[in-house]
């Protein structure tokens, strides 16, 4: 079978790729504008960080055609290791070939063996086709929210003290 999609960890060698991946992700979202030198850097960020944040990729004859990344954090509701998983993205014509739930797959593996209590994933909430694939797997949604406050340099970053 010459046509067998293969997960594995990421490496520099596969930045470009992921980079056109998560501009397909941005597309598609509201919230964030795809700008491959910030995600050159966060990507090089999380190969060089270690064990506790990875990024995977899905290489189909050759090609990486899917990645996802996932870093552990603690959760005090849960009194230990949660991951949080972003980035999940799959090339638009390998779509429904089973690659988006290998590569969540591999995260909740390299998860339990970590000890992780809890795993979540941010999506963007106008993405119908990802919401229904994560609920398919299993993903539940919450009635939590995310709130983010921009540290850029230029920004207003005032805080209430």
């Amino acid at each position: 079978m010459g046509d067998e999609t293969k997960i594995r960890l990421a490496a520099e060698c596969d930045i470009d790729d992921m980079i056109h991946l998560i501009s397909l992700v941005f597309a598609m979202e509201k919230d964030f504008q795809a700008d491959k030198d910030k995600q050159r850097r966060g990507l090089q960020l999380i190969l060089q960080s270690g064990s506790e944040r990875h990024l995977w990729v899905a290489e189909k004859n050759g090609r990486v055609v899917g990645m996802c990344s996932a870093q552990l954090l603690v959760s005090t509701a849960e009194g230990g290791w949660k991951a949080l998983v972003e980035d999940v993205a799959v090339d638009e014509v390998c779509r429904r070939q089973g690659i988006g739930r290998k590569l969540l797959g591999e995260v909740v593996n390299w998860a339990r063996i970590y000890g992780v209590t809890r795993v979540d994933l941010l999506a963007d909430r106008n993405n119908e086709k990802g919401l229904s694939f994560y609920r398919q797997l299993g993903w539940k949604t919450t009635n939590l929210i995310a709130l983010q406050k921009n540290m850029s340099k230029g920004k207003d970053n005032n805080f209430i003290v």
